[in-house]
Order: structure tokens, then C-alpha cells, then sequence
């Protein structure tokens, strides 16, 4: 019986090709480069004042577990350092959590509310989320942009003010609003937005919470619930329960 042969023929390997990944265009994703004003060498030390504080928070946690502070230990030097965190005040805070100072850069540049470059005297963050985006959230935005002639990420250029644009803010039912510095601005309309920016130029300080009149977050239409006197324990309850 004749065999036949067969003649294999060569598998050509596949040629892999060079690919790159869509460049990530967002002011929180950077390495650090040494500045003239943000460096290892310019010195930062929390003040008396600032350290007994940091002291307090270091001793709510197991001597073993120190490292835990590291979050409200950079808010602490962030708040000391005019609202944005430094090269040298995460070095420092990691020589006071006796940490590598890698594991502070990690946190510093996962958090967005440690600010990694320099911020004006007010820090605006409007929020454009969904329901501050029904709420007119981008049009409060666009005020403040041609109000304050920025764009977002931008600062004045006398100092003032600082604009980023925020995922929720957990004001949902009171919206639109802003966060300025730690204070909460909600309920708002393009006048009453250009009225507290006006406030906050002049060096004053606007009463936080609703612009509208309400006190918290209650209905605007009034009072819609709860209107009676509740029924006691078991009022409603079957006959063989009670």
C-alpha cells in the first residue's frame, strides 16, 4: 500500500504590531516634575499649633497602625500649605508616619481632594452631576466661567479664585450648587451665583446652604408628609396580635 506523503508547509508566526493607548487628557493625571515652587528642597513643617493636632490624631490609632492618619495628616498640611499638597508636605508627612514616601505620594494623587498645584484664596468646585446637570448644573458653570473670565482649572489672574468642575457633592436634593473653600452653596441661580462670587471678592463671607429661602432641603411646596399625629404600637395590628 502506497503512502502518500505530505509535505507541510511552513506556519508563518504572527506579526505583532506597535499599538499606544489613548492619551489620558485630565489635570489629576501627572507625575510630579520639581518646580521653582514645588520641590524636595523648600522646607515644610507643620507649626506647634498644627503638630500637637497631628500628634491627637496619630495617638486615636494603634502605634502599629499610625499610617492610617496619612489622609487627614495631608488635609492638616494641605490646609497649612494655602489648600494644595506639595511635594514637601507629603515627604514630611511621611517621615512623621515613619512611611516610604511612595505610599504617601499613592494616596496624595488618588484622593482629587488633595490639590496638587497651587489654588486661589477661594476654591470654587461646581458640581455637574446628574441632578445638578437637570438642575441647570452647566449653565451655573458657564456663569462662573464668564463671570470670573477662567476656564475650568483656571485661577484669576489677581488670585482669587480658583474653578474645577466636581462629581457629586452629596447635595442632590438642593441643586444646583458649589462648594467654595469647605462651605456648601446650594439652590442656585445665575444672579444669586454672581452675587456670592461678588461677596467672596470683596473679602466677605456669604451665608452658606440654600440661596432660595429654605432652611435645609425640605419641600418647596411646604410640608406634604407626616401631617398627623402617628399611631402608636401596635394600633394597626391584628386582633390576635394586640
Amino acid at each position: 500500500m502506497a503512502l502518500r506523503c505530505l509535505r507541510l508547509r511552513p506556519v508563518l508566526s504572527a506579526r505583532r504590531t506597535f499599538s499606544t493607548t489613548r492619551i489620558a487628557r485630565s489635570d489629576a493625571l501627572f507625575v510630579h516634575r520639581d518646580t521653582p515652587y514645588n520641590n524636595s528642597k523648600i522646607p515644610f513643617k507643620f507649626t506647634p499649633e498644627n503638630l500637637k493636632l497631628a500628634q491627637e490624631i496619630i495617638s486615636h490609632y494603634p502605634s502599629q497602625y499610625k499610617k492610617a492618619a496619612v489622609i487627614p495628616l495631608l488635609d492638616l498640611g494641605q490646609r497649612q500649605n494655602k489648600g494644595w499638597t506639595s511635594i514637601s508636605v507629603m515627604n514630611y508627612v511621611a517621615q512623621l508616619l515613619d512611611l516610604p514616601p511612595m505610599r504617601v505620594y499613592e494616596v496624595a494623587t488618588f484622593y482629587t481632594m488633595f490639590n496638587r498645584e497651587p489654588i486661589g484664596d477661594n476654591f470654587v468646585q461646581v458640581c455637574t452631576t446628574t441632578p445638578c446637570m437637570l438642575r441647570d448644573g452647566y449653565k451655573i458653570l458657564d456663569v462662573i466661567k464668564d463671570h470670573l473670565k477662567i476656564g475650568v482649572g483656571e485661577t484669576t489672574k489677581d488670585g482669587k479664585f480658583t474653578l474645577v468642575e466636581v462629581e457629586c457633592q452629596g447635595a442632590c436634593s438642593n441643586a444646583p450648587m458649589m462648594v467654595v473653600g469647605d462651605d456648601f452653596y446650594e439652590d442656585l441661580t445665575p444672579e444669586t451665583t454672581k452675587k456670592i462670587l461678588d461677596a467672596f471678592a470683596k473679602g466677605q463671607k456669604p451665608k452658606p446652604g440654600p440661596q432660595s429661602g429654605r432652611h435645609t432641603s425640605e419641600n418647596s411646596a411646604g410640608l406634604t408628609s407626616l401631617t398627623s399625629k402617628p399611631y402608636g404600637p401596635g394600633e394597626h395590628c391584628l386582633p390576635e396580635f394586640s
